[in-house]
């Protein structure tokens, strides 16, 4: 069986508030359609603490109900030590945001998600969307899409 090396592809998107459910399917089918990959798979991975990649479907009433999901779950308001710059000493930078909540929430998700490949498509369900999902505050984000296989 001939492999052959990874491809990876930058995807760069803005949140605009958060929660926010970022739809970046599109953008990793374009990546997609100049892999050449036949069978392997896709690991869509973002490059930050506080912005998940998660496959849901994308109805406008799900994502609003997914969207208070995650404030019930970890709310902005809640007491968390990482916010209390009086006693924090490890990671600080000089614009450091109060956002212990987004690293919370973090936890109930994930930092990456896999698609298998199969014949040349991506082996998604008819309803599977790709989302970026911004659970700290609007910035620009950063998502590394590696296809791996043959």
């Amino acid at each position: 069986m001939q492999t052959t090396a990874p491809k990876t592809h930058l995807i760069k998107v803005s949140s605009t508030k958060a929660p926010e459910f970022i739809d970046i399917t599109d953008q990793v089918r374009d990546c997609f359609k100049n892999s050449g990959l036949n069978n392997g798979c896709v690991i869509i991975f973002s490059q930050h603490t506080t912005a998940a990649i998660k496959i849901n479907e994308n109805e406008p009433l799900l994502l609003q109900d997914m969207e208070e999901f995650i404030d019930r779950i970890s709310p902005k308001n809640g007491n968390y030590r990482h916010n209390d710059f009086t006693i924090r000493t490890v990671n600080m930078t000089e614009d450091e945001c109060p956002n212990g909540h987004a690293h919370c929430a973090h936890l109930l998700m994930s930092t990456s998600e896999a698609i298998p490949v199969i014949d040349g498509k991506l082996g998604m369900g008819p309803w599977q969307r790709i989302f970026l999902v911004e659970l700290d505050s609007p910035r620009p984000r950063q998502v590394t899409v590696q296809f791996i296989g043959t």
